[in-house]
């Protein structure tokens, strides 16, 4: 069975053709080691528009393989269907028509198996291609390629929180995978007291320096000034949030933005995506199940709003993502990926922080108060790479740290994830913030 990788994010610098065969498999297993708990049903459903069916993920990044690398690469390659390259498509208009998103849950066929034979044709052509490479083709097709594993990573991701929103809307609460037991979990009845870590005011480097991958939005590397700051030295807990909700924080508009206020009467939110509450007491959606709420655990699927308001709350504010790069910059990447197989973010498992950081890797995406706009002097890549990132720099925040359904490899401390203002679905919670 394949595993997710945990070295180091590859390198844009030229390594071996046998280094990328084997990452290329380990990466495409992982991708169908994800699927092993399904079945056939659940790889077809779309539980709203921003959920994409596990089907299409899997055909979608082996579309991507094909159009961007074998295609170009390989002369002598034929596609394995002249209409799948409509079908799985995401948004890059420069490519052509694609399928509307909201009806991908409406392609019964290819079927499932047609969609495992197509990603096996794909994997041995790029596999054949890769040993045939010399040394000036590699370098010239390893930007490509190494984008290539990076998108299958962060479609990964997405199948992962697909999954669990298509799982919860079935009144039968379907289980993923069992729960796996942490010494976190035992131990973490008493909840870390939060402490906050201080840091001064300074000009400082934000962004990728380059010398390893990294996405386009990035970069490019600039300095920045930010005044004195604290950050909280742990994430916002469940039990937490609780208090936020039972001192009427859902009622309150003086706690939410304008456009945050309409979306929670809209909505009618009450709490986060996944809770209800049964006799009193909130039970949650998890992927392995439905199971009551744990207090010392991380808030998880709250939207933008939700975490500005708790904030705003709790006397202080969400930390701005160049706040946030620079309090990470020295702590070690390491925490509750998906590499785990909890597929849950995990309560702290030490008694105390000790006034150092903790939790800032893993377990939940971060919410920053930052827009998600361009850096100084960014230009995306010429043709449909360039669709990547730049052109979704328009009413969306930025998160930061990765969260339990990421890949260790996958992460770095200038990695800019980021959603629109009322997404819940995918694995987001909060860090607080201060001024000095």
């Amino acid at each position: 069975m394949a595993k997710s990788m945990k070295e180091s994010p590859l390198s844009t610098q030229v390594v071996s053709n046998e280094f990328f065969v084997e990452r290329y498999k380990n990466v495409r297993g992982f991708t169908e080691q994800l699927c092993e708990p399904l079945v056939t049903e659940d790889y077809v459903i779309q539980s709203m528009p921003d959920v994409s069916p596990t089907k299409w993920h899997l055909a979608h990044v082996t579309w991507f393989w094909e159009t961007f690398l074998l295609t170009p690469a390989d002369a002598d390659y034929k596609c394995l269907h002249p209409q799948y390259a409509y079908l799985f498509n995401s948004y890059y208009n420069t490519l052509g028509e694609r399928h509307c998103r909201p009806n991908r849950g409406l392609i019964s066929r290819p079927t499932v198996e047609e969609t495992y034979q197509y990603r096996a044709y794909v994997d041995e052509h790029v596999i054949s291609l890769l040993g045939k490479l010399d040394e000036r083709r590699l370098a010239e097709l390893t930007p490509i390629f190494t984008l290539g594993l990076h998108h299958e990573q962060q479609h990964q991701e997405l199948m992962l929180t697909d999954i669990k929103h298509v799982l919860s809307n079935n009144p039968l609460y379907p289980t993923y995978k069992s729960r796996v037991s942490t010494n976190g979990a035992r131990i973490a009845a008493r909840v870390a007291p939060l402490e906050w870590v201080s840091f001064p005011e300074s000009l400082d480097w934000i962004g990728h320096e380059g010398g390893s991958f990294s996405f386009d939005n990035e970069g490019p590397r600039h300095r920045q000034f930010v005044q004195s700051f604290q950050l909280a030295s742990r994430l916002v807990t469940n039990g937490e949030y609780m208090e936020f909700m039972e001192d009427g924080g859902y009622k309150n508009p003086l706690l939410w933005l304008s456009e945050g206020w309409a979306t929670v009467n809209q909505e009618e939110w009450e709490a986060p995506l996944y809770w209800e509450k049964r006799d009193g007491r909130w039970w949650m959606m998890t992927l392995s199940g439905l199971r009551e709420v744990e207090g010392a655990e991380p808030v998880c699927h709250v939207s933008y709003f939700e975490a500005d308001a708790y904030a705003r709350w709790a006397d202080a504010r969400l930390p701005t993502e160049a706040e946030w790069e620079i309090a990470a910059k020295d702590v070690p990447i390491e925490g509750n990926f998906v590499d785990d197989g909890l597929f849950h973010p995990a309560p702290l498992s030490a008694a105390t922080t000790g006034g150092k950081l903790a939790q800032m890797y893993g377990d939940v995406w971060e919410w920053t108060q930052s827009s998600y706009s361009p850096y100084p002097g960014f230009k995306p890549a010429a043709g449909a790479v360039g669709e990547y990132n730049g052109k979704f720099m328009c009413n969306q925040y930025v998160l930061r740290g990765g969260s339990c359904a990421t890949s260790l490899s996958h992460i770095r401390p200038t990695y800019r994830n980021f959603f629109p203002s009322n997404a819940q679905w995918q694995f987001m919670g909060m860090r607080l913030a201060k001024e000095v």
